[in-house]
């Protein structure tokens, strides 16, 4: 069986298990979203089934299972018990603000974060690579939502001038897109900021490692021995080798940054995947939560499949064991 073709079929049967552990994690935990939603509304009996067979809960666990995977195949989530609401459109609104706000924090993460971790690695030895190195353990130490609420304090007490929650101005009739982006924008910077703090220091250790190592091969060596220049040097032979660890560190850091974007989410009430995830926790949605997890686990598992095919193509050395 060729290796791409074996790849592909691992794909999709860890979809498969993802979707299968997805559904069935959330019908076992305790709680029941019925019986939130008639206490919340002081139902009758009758009323509680009729919420059971209209949402599909009053089948068994199997055929709750099946309904859910032909759901599935015909594009269909669900329908929110909390929300009242088609579960795609939901998840879209989400994945937008979402992804507006990782796509700003890793922009600066990855680019920053290289570029540090470039100097440091270059300087090893050095009284800056040893400040640096510190600066980015004890960044790397602390907890994302201790940052986030640090800097609302900072900004909401003390300095202001930042919104503290929200996407947008509540309201708000912008006269033009530049404006809507820019009210936007300044709700993004406080959010972006507590997750760059935290995680530029992932890549500048990384970086910085990488580079350590490839200082010591063959072609380095010959390059400093022609007499080139040590920035050269770095850039023009270590940095290209030393980044093929970061392309995988860069598919991890999709998994880490899921948990710390749902903590960032909450904090400063963003309101993507992170603050939909938790507050389909707290009312037992399991459309919402089902969806949720199911994307997140797809989004991991498919940028785990790219990064494999995009280191081997970096270094066929890869490729050649395989």
């Amino acid at each position: 069986m060729p290796p791409l073709l074996r790849r592909v079929l691992v794909l999709f049967a860890s979809i498969f298990a993802v979707i299968t552990f997805n559904f069935f994690l959330f019908h076992v935990i305790p709680g029941d979203p019925i019986r939130l939603i008639a206490r919340s509304q002081r139902l009758q009996p009758d009323e509680v089934q009729h919420l059971r067979e209209l949402y599909g809960l009053d089948g068994s666990l199997l055929t709750q299972y099946i309904d859910y995977l032909r759901n599935l195949l015909h594009g269909d989530l669900g329908y929110s018990y909390s929300l009242h609401e088609n579960v795609s459109a939901v998840i879209g609104r989400a994945l937008v603000n979402t992804a507006i706000l990782l796509t700003c924090s890793t922009l600066i993460v990855v680019v920053v974060g290289v570029l540090v971790g470039v100097f440091a690695g270059s300087r090893v030895g050095k009284k800056s690579d040893s400040t640096t190195v510190v600066g980015s353990l004890i960044m790397w130490s602390l907890p994302t939502f201790w940052v986030g609420m640090l800097l609302l304090f900072t900004f909401g007490v003390w300095i202001g001038g930042l919104p503290l929650s929200g996407i947008q101005t509540p309201n708000a009739i912008y006269p033009n897109v530049f404006w809507m982006i820019g009210d936007v924008g300044r709700y993004l910077i406080l959010p972006t900021i507590t997750l760059a703090i935290v995680d530029i220091a992932f890549f500048i250790i990384i970086t910085r490692t990488s580079l350590v190592e490839v200082s010591g091969e063959d072609y380095m060596l010959t390059a400093r021995g022609k007499g080139l220049s040590r920035r050269r040097v770095v850039w023009g032979h270590g940095v290209r080798n030393a980044l093929l660890p970061v392309v995988t560190a860069s598919v991890l850091y999709v998994s880490a940054l899921v948990a710390g974007a749902i903590q960032v989410e909450v904090v400063f009430s963003w309101p993507g995947m992170g603050l939909l995830t938790y507050n389909a926790v707290l009312a037992r949605d399991y459309p919402v939560l089902e969806a949720s997890f199911l994307i997140i686990s797809v989004a991991v598992i498919v940028a785990n499949f790219a990064s494999d095919l995009v280191y081997r193509r970096l270094d066929p050395r890869v490729a050649n064991t395989s």
